[in-house]
C-alpha cells in the first residue's frame, strides 16, 4: 500500500530514501547536497531529477510502501538498542563517511558506540579449514586483549570463529551483515547474532525486512573493510567474498593483511596472491600493529565526544585523541600539492613534506569544507571548489 509521505520526520524520511532502492549514488548526493533527509524530500521532483534520481526512485519517494515503512519502524521501536543513523549525523562514524561509496545510513542493533571504536576485520573462507578457524580465533583474542574491536561478516568458517572468540574473551565485536537486522543468515548463527547484540554490535545497510539475496553480501564488504583500520584475510580462495573486501579496504587506503599457507592448500591460493601483490604478511598482531597510528589518529580527531579508551594507550602505539588545530598555512601547502589527477597519501606526502598523519587530518578538513575529494583511496582537488569561500590560495 502506498500513500503520500509527511516530509517533517527525520527517521521517516531517511527510510523512504533507502527504500526507494535503485542506484545508490543518486540519493547520496541528494541527501548529502540537502543537508538532511527531511530536506532531501521536500525537495520535489526536480531537485530528486537533478540528482540523478530516476522516475521509479521518484515515484517510490512520492509513495513510499507504507508497509515496509511501518516494519521499518516497528523495529526500530522494538528495543532501545536498535537505531538508524544518517550518513549526514555526527554519529555516523567517520571512517566509513570518508570511505568510497558509503550507505545513507547505519541500521545498529546493539552498541552504537563501538563503531568509533579502532576496529580490525577478520575475513576469509565460509568453508576454513579447522586450524584456519583457529588462527582466526587466535587473532581475533589477540585483537581484543589490545582493546580493539573485531569486525567480521557473521558467515559460517572464519567469520564465526572470529565472533566466537570475542565474545569468548568479552571483547568487543561488530557484525555486518547482507539481510536487514531482523533476519539472520545463516540462520543457525541466530544465537551468536543474538549475543553480538547483547555484547557488541550488528549492522547494516538494508532495512528491516530485506531477505537474504546474493548482491548484498558483495556490497556489504564494502562497509566492513571502510569501517576497518584494517584487514585481516586468513584463508581465501582466489575468488571470494573474502577477496573482494580485501580490495575494497585497498582501494580505501586501509591496510591488508594476510596470512600465508600452503600452496597444497586452495584455500591458501587467495592469501598467498595478497601477499604478492603487497599485503603485509602476519604472523601475529605485532604484524599489524605499527601501521595503525594513521587511521588511529584521523578516528581520534574526529570522535563525536566519545573519546577512544584510555587503556589502549598501554598497548596501542601513541593515539590522538584530539589533533593540533589545523593551520592555514598547511592547509595552502596541501592544496597546492594536489591537482585535478587523484593521488595517493604516499605521493602527497612527498609533494608536500607532511606526514601521512598530518596529511590525513588536513585532507578531510578540505573535504569537509569542499576543496578536496577522494576516490578509491586517492586525493584530488575539487573540480567546481565552493565559491562563497575565500580562495584557499589567497595570500
Amino acid at each position: 500500500m502506498h500513500r503520500p509521505l509527511a516530509h517533517d520526520d527525520p527517521t521517516t524520511a531517511l527510510l523512504a530514501l533507502i527504500l526507494a532502492g535503485g542506484r545508490l549514488a543518486p540519493r547520496r548526493r541528494l541527501l548529502i547536497d540537502c543537508g538532511d533527509a527531511v530536506s532531501a524530500l521536500a525537495a520535489g521532483r526536480a531537485r530528486w531529477q537533478a540528482a540523478g534520481l530516476d522516475r521509479r526512485q521518484c515515484q517510490a519517494l512520492l509513495a513510499p510502501d507504507a508497509d515496509a515503512l511501518a516494519h521499518a519502524r516497528q523495529w526500530l521501536a522494538a528495543s532501545p538498542q536498535h537505531r538508524l543513523i544518517s550518513l549526514v549525523d555526527d554519529a555516523f562514524p567517520a571512517l566509513l563517511a570518508h570511505a568510497p561509496e558509503p550507505p545513507l545510513g547505519l541500521f545498529v542493533a546493539g552498541d552504537a558506540d563501538l563503531l568509533w571504536q579502532p576496529m580490525v576485520a577478520i575475513v576469509g573462507s565460509r568453508s576454513a579449514t579447522p586450524s584456519g578457524q583457529a588462527i582466526a580465533g587466535n587473532l581475533a583474542r589477540q585483537l581484543c586483549a589490545r582493546q580493539l574491536c573485531v569486525a567480521s561478516g557473521l558467515a559460517a568458517g572464519i567469520d564465526a570463529a572470529a565472533h566466537r572468540a570475542s565474545l569468548q574473551v568479552a571483547g568487543n565485536s561488530v557484525a555486518v551483515v547482507g539481510t536487514g537486522l531482523d533476519r539472520c543468515y545463516p540462520a543457525g548463527h541466530r544465537h551468536m547474532q543474538d549475543q553480538l547484540v547483547q555484547h557488541g554490535a550488528v549492522i547494516s545497510e538494508y532495512a528491516p525486512g530485506t531477505p537474504p539475496r546474493a548482491g548484498n553480501f558483495p556490497a556489504r564488504n564494502r562497509l566492513l573493510a571502510g569501517l576497518s583500520l584494517a584487514v585481516i584475510v586468513v584463508e581465501a580462495a582466489q575468488r571470494s567474498g573474502a577477496m573482494i573486501t580485501a580490495r575494497l579496504a585497498s582501494e580505501a587506503g586501509r591496510e591488508v593483511f594476510a596470512v600465508p599457507g600452503s600452496p597444497l592448500n586452495p584455500l591458501s591460493r587467495g592469501c598467498n596472491r595478497l601477499l604478492r601483490d603487497g599485503a603485509g604478511l602476519l604472523e601475529s598482531i605485532d604484524d599489524l600493529l605499527p601501521t595503525l597510528p594513521p587511521l588511529l589518529r584521523l578516528l581520534g580527531t574526529s570522535l563525536p565526544g566519545q573519546a577512544l579508551d584510555p587503556a589502549s594507550a598501554d598497548t596501542l602505539p601513541p593515539v590522538l585523541v584530539s589533533g593540533p588545530v589545523l593551520d592555514e598555512t598547511e592547509q595552502r601547502q596541501v592544496w597546492q600539492a594536489l591537482d585535478l589527477i587523484g593521488v595517493d597519501l604516499d605521493e602527497l606526502g612527498q609533494r608536500s613534506g607532511l606526514t601521512v598523519a598530518r596529511l590525513s587530518a588536513i585532507l578531510l578538513d578540505l573535504e569537509l569544507a569542499g576543496w578536496a575529494l577522494q576516490t578509491h583511496g586517492r586525493w584530488q582537488r575539487a573540480p567546481t571548489p565552493p565559491s562563497t569561500t575565500a580562495s584557499i590560495d589567497a595570500g
